[in-house]
């Protein structure tokens, strides 16, 4: 980063201060375990913003996951259980993990493998569109699954 300096080779840090503070730059350490220590002129403001722009750029350019949750009772009817279907399908289409879990209130904890079969139809009927990321597992008065959409197929 310094004008014409590419490579000033070994010096004392005498000489270094002198060549940056001629140039109006800072000398900055860059690896301390080195043998001997390494050492850069150049403008510290300015590549603390490039850092910082770095850090934003990939930042913005991370995948977001977005979770959406859909919750069924163990003795959740066909009509809300296709309603929520459709709606699973669409979360998956559009990227987001589903978390389909059924909450078993007072005694209806009883019927665990209520909630079992029905997560588990729930996970076939979305193969299409997702895949079980994790098998239902009881959690307290939860049954819970994830599933995650599948890789998106190129359109030609």
């Amino acid at each position: 980063m310094g004008d014409n300096i590419d490579n000033a080779g070994v010096m004392s840090i005498e000489e270094a201060r002198k060549l940056a503070n001629d140039r109006e730059l800072d000398l900055v350490l860059i690896s301390d375990k080195a043998d001997p220590p390494v050492c850069r002129v150049i403008d510290f403001q300015k590549f603390l913003y490039q850092q910082k722009k770095k850090q934003k750029e990939i930042k913005a350019n991370a995948q977001k996951v977005v979770v959406k949750e859909i919750r069924f009772g163990p003795n959740t009817d066909e009509h809300d259980y296709n309603f929520k279907l459709k709606h699973a399908e669409k979360f998956l289409a559009d990227g987001a993990k589903v978390k389909a879990f059924v909450f078993f209130k007072g005694r209806t904890i009883l019927f665990k493998e209520k909630g079992e079969i029905l997560l588990l139809k729930f996970a076939q009927d979305l193969e299409e569109v997702g895949k079980v990321e994790q098998l239902p597992k009881l959690e307290g008065k939860r049954m819970i699954m994830f599933i995650s959409p599948k890789a998106a197929k190129k359109k030609s």
